[in-house]
């Protein structure tokens, strides 16, 4: 009888859920309770260039104590340079975060000089955008340590705490490509699939040891108009945009402050993602050559050098930032 009672309480809770979220469409985000970052110590990594800087300068523009992690030393103290120019506090690290003992040393140096981190934000990734038979090994390597091993050094350097106070918020920087596979983008899905894996089991792991009190956020954009995926782009422009890092970054923040657990980027792939777990093989395959995903990578180029990066961000030739587009 317990089996019973359990299987139609499960029935009503799903469906209660099911409907609570489909009212909360429906709800202004303006009308939406948010929490407070104010004061937070967050780290985020990649924090030299792309959505990892603009991330960083929201979260500080709300009051956060930022700390920037990335290899890009001229990147780190440009990002730092604009938190400090609009009022913020933010303090930077050079760290590879594919060296595990680099990233503990790093970490204890952010415990000493800031504090403990309660907001982790898992940002940092590569592209290689080969077929996969022209990839050559070192960069598969590189890209699975960089988009998903790194996770698990900086989950071990600063979960801990966050457990003993059963309080933070780790965000995932994921892919739709940890969703939806493309041609000449294996390794790179491959990593963003471990990603992705990694946080979900981890959401499950905590919620056993009753750890309620972490928030966990995965982001799935579609390809970011940062330089990252150059040339890329969709056969149907119109229901699978490239995505401006502004509005990424925006789109990141707000889930942060809303405690959500999955983002999709654009808002078309809330429909898209669901057909893969229903619709039968040949049907997706039907799906996928409409949408042109073999195609998605045939005229990829990648960065184009640290003037193209600029440009995408909204700087001027002489490194300066537009304000208007950290706003």
């Amino acid at each position: 009888m317990n089996v019973f009672f359990e299987f139609f309480y499960t029935l009503f809770l799903v469906g209660y859920y099911c409907l609570a979220a489909f009212v909360t469409l429906f709800i202004p985000k303006s009308f939406r309770t948010t929490k407070s970052v104010f004061g937070e110590v967050a780290l985020v990594t990649g924090a030299g260039s792309g959505i990892g800087r603009l991330i960083a300068l929201k979260l500080a523009k709300l009051g956060a104590k930022v700390v920037l992690w990335d290899v890009n030393t001229a990147g780190l103290e440009m990002t730092k340079t604009l938190i400090e120019k609009n009022g913020g506090e933010a303090t930077s690290y050079f760290c590879d975060v594919t060296d595990r003992g680099q990233v503990y040393e790093t970490a204890d140096r952010v415990r000493a000089d800031v504090g403990n981190v309660s907001l982790l934000v898992n940002n940092a990734g590569i592209v290689n955008g080969k077929w996969f038979l022209d990839t050559p090994d070192e960069k598969i390597e590189k890209c699975m340590e960089v988009n998903v091993i790194a996770h698990f050094w900086t989950l071990k350097a600063f979960l801990p705490h966050m457990m003993t106070l059963n309080h933070g918020h780790i965000v995932t920087i994921s892919s739709i490509a940890g969703r939806s596979p493309t041609a000449r983008l294996v390794d790179y899905c491959a990593s963003k699939y471990g990603a992705l894996g990694l946080h979900e089991s981890l959401a499950v792991e905590l919620r056993a040891l009753g750890k309620d009190g972490i928030q966990l956020t995965n982001i799935c954009p579609f390809f970011i108009n940062t330089g990252m995926f150059e040339g890329a782009k969709a056969r149907l422009p119109f229901l699978l945009p490239l995505t401006e890092p502004e509005y990424v970054a925006e789109r990141v923040v707000r889930a942060i402050l809303l405690n959500q657990y999955q983002v999709y980027i654009p808002r078309s792939l809330y429909f898209l993602i669901p057909l893969r777990a229903l619709l039968p093989r040949k049907a997706i395959i039907a799906t996928e050559d409409f949408l042109g995903v073999q195609e998605f990578m045939a005229s990829f180029v990648g960065r184009e050098g640290p003037r193209k990066i600029h440009r995408d961000l909204g700087f001027t030739s002489n490194g300066d930032r537009d304000v208007r587009k950290i706003t």
